[in-house]
């Protein structure tokens, strides 16, 4: 037979253990879930600095083209620049 003072000893240890778990588990959640949070602001942070330059970099394309109209029916239409522009690319 088993006395009442290692009786209670026992349940209250489990029941010690079962509250730490319990308190234990919450921690590394809170924390998992704010690692999670910073990963997913850090990634959109990165997503934006990548469509930024790639912004950047179709500006710089689209500035560095010849404004040249190749269109004879448009009155901004200069052959001039058309010919100089086909003399260059050959």
């Amino acid at each position: 037979m088993v006395s009442p003072i290692v009786n209670v000893t026992r349940y209250t240890a489990l029941a010690a253990g079962i509250f730490y778990g319990f308190y234990h588990r919450r921690t590394l959640q809170a924390a998992h879930d704010a690692h999670k949070l910073e990963q997913a602001a850090h990634h959109r942070e990165h997503l934006i600095a990548e469509a930024k330059e790639a912004w950047k970099r179709k500006q710089e394309q689209a500035s560095g083209k010849d404004d040249v109209i190749t269109d004879p029916e448009d009155p901004r239409f200069d052959l001039e620049k058309l010919i100089a522009k086909w003399e260059k690319a050959a």
